[in-house]
């Protein structure tokens, strides 16, 4: 049987008014930007490299009946399914769109696993303390993969909080050490009604296909799955703009290279962190995938 012909573009538009949300809550759900054939083509390949067992996995230590948290990253280094999302899918030009740039570079694609019946949360936190990075021009493009709400482990978000100009703790779901730094103050819980009043807490139901996407520096976690059943798959891929800095701090993540850049200055590698899109020239990858 062929494969299916994976469209390049959002199936659904992004209005302007879609554009300002994002720069005002620092968080906007769109709906349906991925069709059918790229979430069943993105589904299966989460499993099968949840299955391999191969990449840079973390999963948290949980007892018996306590479910699983799976999490991995550099999925495009893994499977040509999630290679050809980085490059050949709508996920560039929405990117594109919400930073209104005229050039979009891949940073790295992540996937987030909750088996039914899991416990462990998401611990609320924002992205930059983990990203050798500063500036503005940077988002992450969250896919849901599955039916998600808040009872599945639906991610929450505090609307505006990317305005803060506060770096949290960074903290793994394996809570790993080598990322916290100490003097960093810890993320409230915001879901828990931590963290003060007045706070506008957004959440999401989603169908496969609609997309969270948002800035760095925007608070956000998620409850463990309560659901029996249901499983939560989020693919999370992320692209940088152009106000980026290298900002090589220590207890941030590792990348598949160091650009060879001096701290401060834009990182440009175009091996570590490829182009994938440029307004004159749409996606500069595609003609490496067959369409079909």
């Amino acid at each position: 049987m062929s494969e299916p012909v994976l469209p390049l573009e959002p199936a659904s538009p992004i209005s302007e008014d879609d554009v300002a949300a994002f720069e005002r809550d620092g968080v906007v759900c769109l709906r349906g930007m991925f069709d059918a054939d790229w979430c069943r083509t993105l589904h299966d390949a989460a499993l099968d490299v949840m299955a391999s067992g191969q990449g840079r996995v973390r999963e948290p230590s949980l007892g018996a009946g306590q479910g699983r948290f799976y999490s991995n990253v550099y999925l495009s280094d893994l499977d040509i399914r999630f290679a050809r999302l980085r490059d050949a899918s709508p996920a560039p030009q929405i990117a594109a769109r919400l930073m209104r740039a005229d050039r979009v570079r891949f940073f790295y694609d992540q996937i987030f696993i909750k088996a039914p019946g899991t416990v462990a949360p998401t611990p609320w936190h924002n992205d930059l303390p983990f990203w050798p990075f500063q500036g503005q021009d940077l988002v992450s493009i969250w896919i849901a993969l599955t039916p998600v709400t808040r009872e599945t482990s639906g991610v929450q978000y505090v609307a505006g909080s990317h305005r803060w100009g506060t770096m949290y703790r960074a903290i793994t779901p394996d809570h790993d050490p080598r990322f916290m730094d100490e003097a960093m103050p810890v993320c409230p819980d915001f879901g828990a009604g931590e963290g003060g009043t007045g706070h506008r807490v957004l959440c999401w139901d989603m169908a496969p296909g609609d997309v969270l996407c948002h800035h760095p520096l925007t608070v956000h976690g998620a409850a463990g799955n309560a659901s029996a059943s249901q499983m939560r798959i989020g693919l999370s891929i992320r692209f940088l703009g152009a106000d980026v800095r290298w900002d090589p701090r220590p207890r941030t993540m590792r990348l598949r290279r160091d650009p060879g850049v001096p701290p401060g200055a834009y990182p440009l590698d175009d091996v570590a962190l490829p182009v994938i899109w440029e307004r004159d020239r749409g996606l500069l990858r595609a003609a490496s995938y067959p369409s079909r």
